[in-house]
């Protein structure tokens, strides 16, 4: 007897999440809703679309092309904004499947949270913050809900991408602080979702190995001094390395950079699990009112994270070639800032359009956070090269 499959429909897609889910976890049926109403998709549950929205957006592609510690141009196999995203999507699933947490939501908030960000690192927001500090500063979190709220133009019903509150508040909770008026409609006297949560620590378990790898494979990390540090001994124990010949270090220290990954994720999991029990967490409602977060390291794990922290910014990110890069990027976005202040004729006519409407700064904001760095330093040259064609 043929038995007839389920068909896959949102109410099908809801039954599983109460299935499958913590209670703590958010729940697509239990949205707080999307800034302009719209029916909900026939097979898609709510955080899914948020999801998809994004990875089709204009401002995702770009993330390709701008830099996360080494300018595109320095080499193939360095990390861009694109994959350092992407890294923190993956660990950002893993986690929130392991807490039995909503994948779609934590996928969507980590594939959003860097949208805003400014060419070439954060030179580039240390930049526009200091160039906007008279017109309420910038902030790659404030600029990213920017983006998905108001500066992505795909339809015709709304501005921005119309994502769900839990995706947007996630993006705005993400490692910034509540005191800006974009905070207001996001409930800034309650804790974030866990998904939002893992967000914070699924960013820095991504950028602080990704970037102690590419320092290794540029040359500008010295793998002994490395090895001193606690993080990458408890490893190297963990690792068992012994039987990898001399000629093998590339895979060696693979293994123990993925090692490393393992480590801080599997803390962070048991960590938040025992914080749970201690806290007497039952549902969702008892993550918001509580009265701190409840994701994070134990206290030994986090003390070797934040050494390795230390480390990467006195010798990666402080390296001279990483300052000599820092300098000319902010040459390019300060010169670029002040032609368009002196002639805003100088925008692209869609940013024109809003001149008047909008502080004029923060409009030209707009148009160098959204520029790659290729295109920064393209549009430099036009501006400022006679012999370019502009």
């Amino acid at each position: 007897m043929m038995v007839r499959r389920k068909k896959i429909d949102r109410e099908y897609l809801h039954d599983n999440e109460d299935r499958l889910l913590s209670p703590l976890a958010s729940r697509s049926k239990y949205t707080r809703g999307r800034q302009y109403p719209e029916p909900p998709h026939p097979y898609r549950a709510e955080f899914q679309r948020d999801r998809e929205r994004i990875i089709h957006c204009r401002a995702f592609r770009r993330l390709e092309y701008k830099t996360q510690v080494f300018v595109n141009h320095e080499g193939d196999h360095y990390r861009t904004r694109l994959t350092h995203t992407i890294e923190v999507a993956q660990i950002a699933r893993s986690i929130a499947r392991a807490l039995r947490l909503n994948e779609d939501l934590a996928e969507s908030i980590a594939l959003a949270h860097d949208l805003g960000h400014t060419p070439f690192g954060h030179t580039g927001e240390h930049v526009l913050n200091d160039l906007l500090k008279d017109a309420g500063g910038f902030e790659h979190n404030r600029q990213s809900l920017r983006v998905v709220e108001k500066l992505e133009e795909r339809y015709q019903e709304f501005p921005g991408l119309n994502l769900t509150w839990e995706t947007r508040e996630g993006i705005i909770k993400h490692s910034t602080s509540y005191d800006h008026p974009e905070v207001s409609e996001f409930a800034p006297e309650e804790m974030p979702g866990l998904e939002a949560q893992i967000i914070d620590y699924a960013d820095e378990i991504a950028y602080n190995n990704h970037d102690l790898d590419d320092g290794l494979s540029s040359g500008m990390l010295d793998l002994s001094e490395v090895a001193g540090l606690s993080v990458w001994e408890e490893a190297m124990r963990r690792a068992d390395i012994s039987n990898f010949s001399h000629s093998e270090k590339k895979l060696a220290v693979s293994k123990i950079i993925r090692t490393i990954i393992n480590m801080l994720v599997t803390d962070l999991i048991q960590t938040t699990e025992d914080g749970i029990e201690k806290m007497g967490l039952a549902v969702y409602d008892d993550v918001r009112t509580c009265d701190r977060r409840v994701v994070g390291f134990s206290e030994k794990i986090g003390a070797m994270n934040d050494e390795l922290k230390m480390f990467l910014r006195k010798n990666l990110y402080r390296h001279y070639r990483v300052v000599r890069m820092g300098i000319k990027a902010e040459k390019v976005l300060r010169e670029l800032f002040e032609i368009y202040c002196d002639y805003p004729e100088a925008l692209p006519a869609d940013y024109q359009k809003r001149l008047g409407s909008e502080n004029a700064q923060r409009i030209i904001a707009d148009y160098l956070a959204g520029m790659t760095d290729r295109y920064a330093m393209e549009e430099h040259q036009r501006l400022t090269d006679p012999m370019m064609r502009a």
